[in-house]
Order: C-alpha cells, then structure tokens, then sequence
C-alpha cells in the first residue's frame, strides 16, 4: 500500500501503474485525461507509468456544454 495524492486528495492504494490506479479508483473505461506529478500521461502509456509513495496524479474528466 501507498499513499499519494489524487486531485489533492491523500488516498491508499495498491496498484503499482497508473492503468491499474484509475480501475481501483473506480474510472474503469471512463475518457479521462491524466498526469502524474505534472507530467501529461496519455492513456497508451498508463500500463507503463508506474506509482511511487508520494507521486501526485492529476485524474481530469472532460467537460461538456456550451
């Protein structure tokens, strides 16, 4: 388990990539955007990214309206 920051938010998790991290927080197949400690991450490269303690990730839905 870990602790790290999402949008500036102290959570506990266990998964090790970032891929793994939005399916445990419940984003499952949502289009989100993302980025991990300021660093835009796209959604093909999430299974690579991995999570450290401490890492801040950024998880952004987009918004629709007019």
């Amino acid at each position: 388990m870990k602790h790290i920051q999402v949008n500036s938010e102290t959570v506990t998790v266990k998964s090790e990539q970032l891929s793994g991290l939005l399916i445990e927080l419940g984003y499952g197949d949502s289009v989100v955007a993302t980025a991990v400690n300021g660093d835009f991450v796209a959604q093909g490269n999430r299974v690579n990214t991995h999570i450290k303690e401490g890492d801040r990730v950024e998880v952004l839905a987009p918004m629709q309206g007019g």
